[in-house]
Parts: structure tokens; sequence; C-alpha cells
């Protein structure tokens, strides 16, 4: 798995990006999360953590 990247919009000379992270599917399958669940995220120095609201 690796970050990615891109850019999202360009805005009055500045450039503005979005990042992505491909989760493969078993994984989310064990998280039980869905499409169209709200997810919070937590973030501390090396470690991002998703979770059902």
């Amino acid at each position: 798995m690796k970050l990615q990247k891109i850019l999202s919009r360009r805005y009055k000379g500045k450039n503005y990006h979005k990042y992505i992270i491909v989760i493969p599917e078993d994984e989310i399958n064990k998280a039980k999360f869905k499409q169209g669940d709200e997810l919070k995220i937590e973030s501390k120095k090396g470690e991002v953590r998703i979770r059902k609201v």
C-alpha cells in the first residue's frame, strides 16, 4: 500500500493536492466498513486510524 498525492485543483496560481490510499477490499471487509459509512480519522506521528462514527 502506498500514499499517493494528486493535484486536486489550481486556484489563483496555487496548487491544492489530495492524498489517496487504496485499502484492499479484504481489509475493508474485516473492518465491516460499507459504502456510505461515516468515518472518523485520528492521526499521530507515524500512524493514521480510521473508525466508523
